[in-house]
């Protein structure tokens, strides 16, 4: 890994997928032929907020070995666990693999505490969480299969940083754009990123104004898709509100 794919996002790119829904960005990458992006089993702590868009960082745990996993192997600086702590950078994400183990806490709230205060954008595990009411209250996103009061030396040896891993069924790289909202967790290669963003915004422009012809009355044939007429009555409507150029649109086929 080169220190190139930890580069933070664009500012454009990342202002764009702040507007976006998982939702929208899973019929964009599934229209590209990306099936297994988002994450199962994974939400948000607390639900609210902004968007979660970050670079992930990585940390792999393995199944727990009790000759090294103990209070004195737990306190060394080198341990994985705690070396992310100090050393995320702001718009990283921490993505850990935890095996969807739900019988003891991947992190506890003194670790995610100083995370948030070192800019991280955010955290997601496919374990739970100790401590979780308090880091549930912390501004930093926070998402996981649940809360467990257990020490991650229960189950977990925290392995490696920054090496690809599984997180909720989901392959992540360091360096890779991670998106969170109320609904799901969502892993974005991060060579495609920046169109995946411009793309997604444009659909979810029309959803949107197709969301509201629904709520209005209008049938769901001829406008989800949109027929060649209410695509016509969609962009006069754009053109109108914006007063600048034609709404740009994308091939429509729906959300399955």
């Amino acid at each position: 890994m080169s220190t190139d794919d930890l580069a933070p996002l664009d500012v454009a790119t990342r202002e764009q997928l702040s507007q976006l829904t998982t939702a929208t960005l899973a019929t964009v990458l599934y229209q590209r032929g990306f099936r297994s992006r988002v994450m199962r089993s994974v939400q948000r702590l607390r639900p609210g907020g902004g968007v979660m868009v970050g670079v992930a960082r990585t940390l792999r745990y393995v199944a727990q070995r009790e000759d090294l996993d103990t209070l004195a192997a737990w306190k060394r600086p080198e341990n994985p666990q705690r070396r992310i702590a100090d050393t995320i950078e702001p718009g990283q994400v921490l993505v850990i693999e935890a095996r969807e183990d739900t019988t003891c806490g991947t992190m506890g709230g003194m670790l995610v505490a100083r995370m948030m205060v070192r800019g991280a954008a955010g955290v997601v595990s496919d374990g739970p969480f100790r401590d979780g009411p308090f880091i549930a209250g912390l501004a930093l996103p926070s998402y996981a299969n649940g809360m467990n009061a257990n020490t991650n030396l229960i189950a977990h040896h925290p392995e490696d940083l920054d090496l690809a891993i599984t997180c909720g069924g989901v392959q992540v790289r360091p360096g890779d754009v991670v998106v969170g909202d109320d609904e799901s967790v969502i892993v974005i290669p991060r060579a495609i990123a920046a169109e995946v963003a411009r793309e997604a915004l444009v659909k979810e422009r029309e959803e949107a104004w197709i969301e509201r012809q629904v709520l209005a009355g209008q049938p769901v044939e001829g406008t989800y898709p949109m027929d060649a007429a209410t695509r016509a009555r969609f962009e006069a409507e754009y053109l109108e509100a914006d007063g600048s150029e034609a709404a740009p649109s994308l091939p429509s086929e729906g959300t399955p």
